[in-house]
């Protein structure tokens, strides 16, 4: 993990022991990245409850609820996917929030459609959740350390977010 991982996991700690709020990750692609990632800062216990890594598609929809026709129709690696996993993540594992990946690292998997390095990162919680797609191929593991960080910051930015509605 990178030394902008763990500064953004610091904040992200800091503003989840403030808000008295719980997360957990939902990934498939990251294989667990962003949840090591979220573990990164001393006293994770106290906010970070788990994650699941969903790497075939009926993981995902026996453990995150995530809806078999958008699958078949849309594919896993969807915005609307990554958003069902937020959602998933949050019943699953009972916490207030989730971040979740899902997408074509490489070098293979991709489409012509769907390219390798396209991956839909989410967070959120049941309610509201915020997408954002990486559409880079920089070699798997270039695309997962890109990935996680953005996924890392996106939830950092949400929490900051968050923190103005309270």
């Amino acid at each position: 993990m990178d030394f902008e991982s763990k500064i953004i996991s610091r904040e992200i700690s800091q503003i989840l022991w403030e808000l008295e709020k719980t997360v957990g990750t939902a990934e498939s692609c990251t294989g667990g990245r962003i949840a090591e990632a979220m573990i990164a800062t001393p006293g994770a216990s106290k906010y970070f409850k788990g994650g699941v890594v969903s790497y075939v598609d009926e993981i995902k929809e026996r453990l995150l609820h995530v809806d078999a026709q958008v699958l078949e129709e849309q594919t896993a690696v969807c915005e609307e996917v990554a958003k069902q996993m937020v959602k998933g993540a949050c019943q699953t594992l009972n916490t207030n929030y989730a971040i979740a990946a899902t997408g074509f690292a490489g070098p293979t998997g991709g489409t012509k459609e769907i390219p390798v390095g396209t991956i839909w990162l989410a967070c959120g919680d049941i309610d509201r959740q915020v997408t954002f797609m990486v559409q880079e191929d920089h070699g798997r593991d270039i695309n997962l350390a890109i990935a996680t960080n953005k996924a890392m910051q996106m939830f950092l930015d949400f929490l900051k977010d968050e923190q103005t509605r309270v």
